[in-house]
């Protein structure tokens, strides 16, 4: 079966051995940090405060309201489109344009798109327009005023069911599954945002939030005065608020990328993943127990380096969260690279002919073949190693310019524990990918 199958780099497309890759890897993210300790003594980011404004003419054009309908309109009917095919179109997965848009095309697609233009998913929601029109109907929100002390574990939730499905239930790539899967979490949403706002969807929706996460990175974003600026990327990640639940939606992340590297090693597929394919629980124990083991050691470190500097040990992890969203991009893009460049092409070949009906091809691609040269394993190779390190260096300097400006006392000794899981995750990202 194509979908879900990612393509890879192994040991054997590295520049350099893997004896020397991994620990390279993490002596480049030690390296920074003492570079930092060094050269970056007071805090320098400054969060939506900064950023220079866009033209005019481009900040009027994106936040008016023509262009807003137009793009909400086509990924509605996109999306209408897909959730159609996959209740009633070609019932295998290879022949069917669902699995294919839904794990590739929009769950791997968020991640360039974010990265490059901001919360991209929060623009073009279709669920938000589908409320838009029932909330017109059914009246204000009833809980509305209840929604902030959710914060983002409601996203928490919803990633977790995603990636559940994403990596483990036996038949994620059915068609039928997916359908079933879009039609009830969309429901699922809406009920959410009906009782709760349209504000439910920016802490809810898996997508969203995900998306979200990620356009922390871009370098486009919003000003505190609501200006859209051009901006650092650090800024941009330092302007995450601390919320409850945060640590829990970037765990959600780190840890099914981990299970989902996990899950191609011999040890799992030999081993405790050799009846996965008959049954989700191996997986889902896999799963949470990957989720479980970043946590603890995120927030043992995070908690660790409050008590080293004298802060509140309990406060430490949510305000170092934004931290992991690199890594957690990082991981992200090492992962799903190759898969987005090659399944990806799937997308656009079943979708000359959704339905699969005899004698349609409405693009002139349908019935190609996709393309496994168009990226070299050696380039898939590079772009994990450089991904994982980046990320993870990126995370150093975000958790140290907090830490010099939360704690002015033994800011250096805090940083350790946090530091050495970075280190660590690292190590075990490329050591998951790679040896795989």
């Amino acid at each position: 079966m194509i979908v879900l199958a990612h393509g890879v780099g192994g040991r054997a497309d590295l520049p350099v051995p893997l004896s020397l890759a991994l620990p390279g890897a993490g002596l480049a993210v030690a390296v920074s940090f003492l570079a930092l300790v060094v050269l970056w003594r007071r805090p320098r980011l400054q969060g939506d405060a900064a950023g220079r404004p866009l033209p005019q003419p481009v900040q009027r054009l994106v936040d008016g309201p023509a262009l807003l309908r137009v793009a909400r309109a086509v990924v509605l009917a996109l999306t209408l489109l897909v959730v159609a095919v996959a209740l009633f179109g070609p019932l295998t997965a290879n022949d069917n344009l669902a699995p294919y848009a839904l794990y590739v095309t929009l769950w791997v697609g968020l991640i360039p798109a974010s990265l490059l233009l901001g919360p991209v998913w929060a623009y073009v929601n279709p669920l938000r327009t589908l409320h838009a029109a029932v909330a017109g109907l059914t009246g204000p929100a009833p809980a509305a005023d209840r929604l902030p002390a959710l914060g983002y574990w409601p996203a928490a939730v919803a990633l977790l069911c995603f990636v559940e499905l994403e990596l483990v239930l036996p038949g994620r790539a059915e068609p039928r599954t997916v359908g079933v899967f879009l039609v009830l979490y969309g429901v699922a949403q809406l009920v959410g945002a009906l009782w709760f706002g349209a504000g439910w969807f920016a802490r809810a929706d898996a997508f969203e939030v995900y998306s979200s996460l990620l356009g922390r990175l871009s370098p486009f974003g919003r000003r505190t005065d609501g200006q859209l600026v051009v901006r650092s990327p650090l800024d941009g990640a330092d302007g995450l608020r601390p919320e409850p639940g945060l640590v829990a939606v970037v765990m959600v992340l780190i840890g099914s990328t981990g299970f989902d590297g996990l899950s191609r090693t011999q040890f799992w597929q030999a081993g405790p993943g050799r009846t996965a394919y008959l049954s989700a629980v191996p997986g889902t124990l896999g799963l949470l127990a990957m989720i479980g083991l970043a946590t603890v050691l995120f927030v043992g470190a995070a908690a660790l380096g409050g008590v080293l500097a004298g802060e509140p040990a309990r406060r430490q992890p949510v305000l170092f969260a934004h931290s992991l969203v690199p890594i957690a991009a990082g991981y992200a893009i090492a992962h799903y690279f190759s898969l987005l460049l090659l399944d990806g092409q799937a997308t656009w070949i079943l979708a000359s002919n959704p339905f699969g009906l005899p004698g349609v091809d409405l693009f002139g691609t349908y019935g190609r073949a996709v393309d496994y040269t168009a990226v070299s394993p050696r380039t898939i190779a590079y772009v994990q190693v450089a991904a994982i390190v980046l990320g993870h260096v990126v995370g150093v300097v975000l958790a140290h310019d907090r830490a010099v400006r939360e704690s002015s006392r033994r800011s250096t000794a805090a940083q350790v524990p946090l530091v050495a899981v970075m280190v660590a995750f690292t190590v075990g990202g490329l050591a998951l990918l790679l040896s795989s």
